[in-house]
């Protein structure tokens, strides 16, 4: 059994949407209280409306992780909405798809400036609210992901990952723990966009045989969060069915 986390308050970037949202939903159910963060503020206020009234109290901050004043302003309205920061899920990122032999400069930044850069304003800006805390957590959404058109974007959660391993050393002695979840293929919207035919093909590569939840990568940064992983930092957990695993799809189909 693990110590309960309810009333704690936990912020989560990116989460009006996707694996964000999915994350704010498990901790909402776990009686958290949760800021959703996003850019657009009529799907921002429609994922807090429906996540409120699940356990712990739902609520939407809107600002553009990618910029310093955002930044700081979302940690302090948390912080005085809710009393304090005790989980900050650094989720905010973007994925356009672009082929490198097409790809600008425009593209590169903008997508570094979402991805690593806002990841680190909005850790920076929750510091000392962590630190206060007396169980601060850190959990980045970072990516198995290799995939054409996305080159841009794995460098960018490749970079999360350089980006956890020294933080977690200068945060430890504030007592605050920084982990990542790494996901595979779950389903989210515009996925049925697609079609079954590129879902049977996404699943068939995947040894459990089908697509993850949103809620079960919430499920592991719920985890990281309890007192019980407070001795775990500078960590991933990778959420993907076995995904990674198979030197082929020939090896599952041996199978």
């Amino acid at each position: 059994m693990f110590t309960p986390i309810a009333g704690r308050t936990v912020l989560v970037t990116g989460g009006t949407k996707g694996i964000g949202k999915g994350i704010a939903g498990v901790f909402a159910r776990a009686g958290a209280n949760v800021v959703v963060n996003g850019r657009d503020a009529a799907t921002g206020e429609a994922a807090a409306r429906q996540l409120s009234g699940q356990g712990g109290e739902v609520a939407y901050i809107g600002g553009d992780v990618s910029q310093a004043a955002d930044c700081e302003r979302l940690a302090a309205r948390t912080a005085e909405r809710f009393g304090g920061i005790d989980v900050v899920c650094a989720n905010a990122g973007v994925f356009p798809d672009v082929k490198l032999a097409d790809m600008t400069e425009q593209d590169i930044d903008s997508i570094f400036a979402t991805n690593v850069k806002g990841c680190m304003l909005t850790v920076k800006a929750c510091i000392p609210h962590l630190e206060r805390s007396g169980h601060g957590r850190v959990i980045l959404t970072s990516s198995i992901t290799g995939f054409p058109g996305w080159s841009h974007y794995g460098a960018t959660k490749a970079a999360q990952l350089g980006f956890l391993r020294t933080a977690c050393i200068e945060l430890a002695p504030r007592g605050i723990t920084v982990n990542a979840v790494m996901p595979g293929n779950v389903v989210s919207e515009g996925l049925d966009e697609l079609g079954d035919e590129y879902r049977a093909s996404m699943e068939a590569s995947i040894p459990l045989g089908r697509l993850g939840e949103v809620e079960e990568i919430g499920a592991a940064a719920l985890f990281l969060a309890t007192d019980e992983a407070g001795y775990i930092t500078g960590q991933t957990i990778v959420v993907d069915g076995g995904q990674t695993l198979p030197e082929s799809l020939a090896a599952l189909q041996a199978v």
